[in-house]
This record gives structure tokens, C-alpha cells and sequence, in this order.
């Protein structure tokens, strides 16, 4: 992989993720917070527990691109999550900034080969791909608990049952490179 083509999958991922984060918020906004502790099982996680982890790995992962190492994560971050409304402010502060921040990276950054906890060894990039498909993962679980738990499902992609689509509230198809 080149510095350029690096650069061209970095636009591609963070584009991705820009348009992600609003759904994974509107998820998190449906968890009843007396609720919280809702798990389908006793082996799953509960409601809480994911949304703690969603924001905590998702800047994990940012900090990781940005440092060039992806080491163990610190096991008091998710911890420190008490409220859905606390995990929904740090998608709307913290990972937008950290975001911009991985969007400055220079393609010879984004080619480096960095480990995540001597699992992977990729170019920095390609855990950008790698952190849209875990929150894309925890995101489905948790959408999969609000019923159960008596909240709506919001719109993921195109609709749900609890929002159906409406052509009329469809926002406008942007074309790449148009």
C-alpha cells in the first residue's frame, strides 16, 4: 500500500464513520436508563456494559492509529461510564475531535505497520476498517436489546419497524466525486 492510496482509504473510513456515530448515538438515546442493566442472557453483556464499551474502544482505536500502537486498553475507562447520557456526550466531544485529529495523519502515517495486542500487525489504516466493523458489531447487539427492554428501534440504515421509511424524510444521495 501506497502513502496515497492510504490517504485515498482514510477519506473512505472516516467518511464512513462520520456517518455512522450519528446512528450509533440514536441507538444509545433509546436505551431506557432504567433499563440499563438489561442482558438477554446471562453470558451477554448488559445495555450498560455495551454502551460503555462502544465509545471507550471506538477513541481506543483513534489513539491507536494516532500513537502507531494499539496496546491493552485501560480496563477502568469503561468503568468510568455511569450514564447512557455520559457514553452519548463523549461520541459528540471526544471521538469527533479524535476523529479530525487521525484525518491529519500524512499517508507515510497511515502505511506504518502498528500491532494491536500482538494479534494484527496492519498498515495504521486498515484499523480504521477494523473499528467500523466493531462498532457496527456492538451497535446490532444493542439495537437487538432495545425491544426486549420496551424501547423503540430507531431507523439503522433505511428503516424499522418503529420507524418506518417515508421517502418524503429521506435525506438527499450524495454521489462520490460529483
Amino acid at each position: 500500500m501506497t502513502p496515497d492510496q492510504a490517504k485515498l482509504m482514510l477519506g473512505f473510513f472516516v467518511s464512513v464513520l462520520e456517518q455512522e456515530t450519528p446512528t450509533t448515538i440514536r441507538v444509545l438515546q433509546a436505551i431506557p436508563e432504567d433499563k440499563s442493566d438489561y442482558r438477554p442472557s446471562k453470558t451477554s453483556r448488559s445495555a450498560m456494559e455495551l454502551a460503555r464499551h462502544l465509545p471507550v474502544v471506538e477513541l481506543w482505536f483513534y489513539e491507536g492509529v494516532l500513537q502507531g500502537e494499539l496496546p491493552a486498553p485501560d480496563p477502568s475507562a469503561e468503568s468510568s461510564i455511569k450514564t447512557i447520557a455520559h457514553a452519548i456526550s463523549i461520541y459528540e466531544n471526544q471521538i469527533k475531535a479524535a476523529r479530525e485529529r487521525v484525518q491529519q495523519l500524512s499517508g507515510e502515517q497511515l502505511v506504518r505497520p502498528m500491532s494491536m495486542l500482538g494479534i494484527y500487525t496492519k498498515p495504521a489504516v486498515w484499523f480504521l476498517s477494523l473499528l467500523i466493523r466493531h462498532t457496527v458489531h456492538h451497535r446490532g447487539q444493542l439495537s437487538a436489546y432495545l425491544r426486549p427492554m420496551g424501547a423503540q428501534v430507531p431507523a439503522i440504515y433505511v428503516d424499522s419497524a418503529d420507524e418506518p421509511f417515508h421517502p418524503e424524510n429521506a435525506r438527499p444521495a450524495t454521489t462520490a466525486g460529483a
